[in-house]
């Protein structure tokens, strides 16, 4: 069983919950609230209390900044990544930031309506402010550090398929929207219960107080009875920031393109007694409900309010424990967050003999006494095996990592290729395609201008053909009938009185090439007039 104690810290007070997980099984073994003037010894007084002394820690981001930025989906991991870092760099240039002084994490989701397209959800911690957090815990087993917005959808039932606000009033205000359980969007507005509170401490000069305040109000809707003249002065103190909170939830919901079927409430505003009522009151056509973790439904030692006070203390230890989003912890892990616990050599003089001796087959050194010759002569083979695991373990690692790092870039490599390859059989199919319609086209071209030059050619020949014919012809000789049979085929019937100036007009076409492949048929005569057919091809 692992467990893990979740903090969330604001100004002025601390939420926790230590949070215990035996497989699928979550349970809230201890939590409250604790108010402060010094953050540190307020942590060292809820770790002792919850006895967290060795159990890992799970914390909130304070300042975190949200950008969002659309990216293809077919986009590899290696190239969706380099895109998010040019897109952060580029905002930053605009607003004139400094990127390396952020420390970012994103998660990514669907757009609903384009399937060719993600939606990244960029978040970025000034590494100073992270580094002052880290510092509170360095003598604690400090985690996990996230954003409150993120870890929140953790106490929602993901077994439900369902559009959602999670509507959290802190320090400030969260509005987490949730599309088919995954978180889309998140918005940060100021006011928040920090506002009301320290308006009713004006007035009670305690923090404590005003917080007992505030969780004890009642807000009376338009049907609600009237109220003590005590009791509508506190209200004159939370319901402006309420007002805001819903009137930013109403903006909310008309612009979303998804249909939000409910809202959730929680956080220090969401103790005030019917809050929800007066959401539901503005807002009829969305259930307004309180959040309330989905498994401690069946709690019955405990009020559900005193759970439902410290949610955000108990998402955050469920993000120490992997639920939900991964990729958000904002904490890098060290070099001793690897090493196994059994390794570690505990060098408390104050503990009992009973915990000095060996157990279970691990030792224990008591570095509280002076050590013999034996046990310095073990203490140093058991340092040099020491370092040689760790050295061997290392090497182990970076060796492991640097070929999952090696195979990941090649599958990457391959799969591109793939895809590069298919396009290019695409574009090949398509190049042929359009050559072959081309050939035809260029075919047709050719055909059509050689029968055009034919008929150009033929059109000019007969007329060619009769000026030749003119020039050579006996005065004797008369032509009945000349007659174009085919393409360049010419057929010719002469007659005169004369067989020698019929043979003349035949020599002559053959030696001036009038026609080409001249033939003629014997002459025939008849009443003293001699016909012959000529027949020949045009040049």
């Amino acid at each position: 069983m692992s467990n893990c104690l979740g903090l969330y810290i604001e100004e002025n007070l601390i939420k926790y919950a230590k949070v215990s997980k035996d497989h699928d099984n979550l349970k809230v073994e201890s939590f409250g609230v604790k108010f402060y003037e010094k953050l540190g010894p307020a942590i060292e007084q809820v770790i002792e209390e919850t006895y967290s002394q060795k159990t890992p820690i799970s914390i909130n981001l304070s300042e975190e900044m949200y950008n969002y930025f659309d990216m293809f989906s077919l986009l590899t991991k290696t190239d969706l990544q380099k895109a998010i870092k040019t897109e952060f760099e580029s905002y930053c240039t605009d607003k004139g930031y400094n990127p390396n002084v952020f420390e970012t994490r994103y998660a990514v989701v669907d757009y609903p309506d384009d399937k060719e397209k993600i939606k990244v959800i960029h978040i970025a911690e000034n590494k100073i402010e992270l580094n002052k957090k880290t510092q509170v815990f360095e003598n604690y087993r400090l985690m996990n550090i996230s954003p409150i917005s993120m870890s929140i959808p953790n106490l929602l039932n993901t077994e439900e398929k369902q559009n959602a606000l999670i509507v959290n009033i802190e320090d400030e205000t969260t509005i987490t929207t949730i599309i088919d359980n995954k978180v889309y969007n998140v918005d940060k507005i100021e006011q928040g219960a920090s506002e009301i509170l320290s308006k009713i401490n004006l007035k009670e000069n305690s923090y404590s107080k005003s917080y007992e305040i505030c969780k004890n109000t009642t807000i009376y809707t338009s049907e609600g009875r009237e109220l003590q003249e005590e009791q509508s002065s506190y209200l004159d103190d939370i319901m402006p920031t309420l007002y805001t909170i819903v009137g930013e939830v109403r903006r909310i919901l008309n612009t979303n393109t998804e249909k939000i079927s409910k809202i959730y409430l929680t956080g220090t505003g969401a103790l005030i007694n019917n809050a929800d009522l007066y959401f539901q009151e503005y807002l009829d056509d969305v259930n307004c409900e309180i959040l309330r973790p989905y498994f401690i439904e069946g709690t019955r030692d405990l009020s559900i309010k005193d759970y439902i006070e410290v949610n955000s203390a108990i998402s955050l230890a469920m993000m120490g424990l992997n639920e939900g989003i991964a990729g958000m912890n904002f904490r890098k892990a060290t070099f001793a967050d690897k090493v196994p616990s059994w390794l570690k050599i505990d060098i408390n003089p104050d503990k009992s003999e009973k915990e000095k001796k060996y157990l279970g087959g691990l030792l224990t050194w008591d570095l509280g006494q002076k050590l013999d010759k034996t046990e310095k002569g073990l203490m140093r083979v058991a340092s040099g095996l020491f370092l040689l695991f760790i050295i061997y373990s290392c090497f182990s690692v970076l060796l492991g990592n640097q070929i999952n790092a090696k195979e990941d870039e090649a599958n990457e490599s391959i799969a591109s290729t793939t895809r590069q390859i298919q396009l290019a059989s695409t574009d090949n199919e398509k190049i042929k395609s359009k050559t072959n319609e081309y050939t035809t086209m260029i075919q047709n071209l050719e055909e059509a201008n050689n029968q055009l030059s034919e008929r150009n050619r033929t059109r000019n020949a007969i007329p060619n053909l009769l000026n030749q014919i003119m020039s050579i012809i006996p005065a004797s000789v008369q032509l009945t009938s000349i007659e174009n049979t085919s393409n360049t085929h010419i057929v010719i019937n002469a007659q005169s009185n004369k067989y020698e100036q019929l043979g003349y007009l035949v020599a002559k076409m053959k030696t001036d090439v009038i026609l080409t492949n001249v033939i003629s048929t014997a002459g025939q005569k008849d009443n003293n007039v001699v016909t012959i057919r000529i027949e020949g091809d045009l040049p």
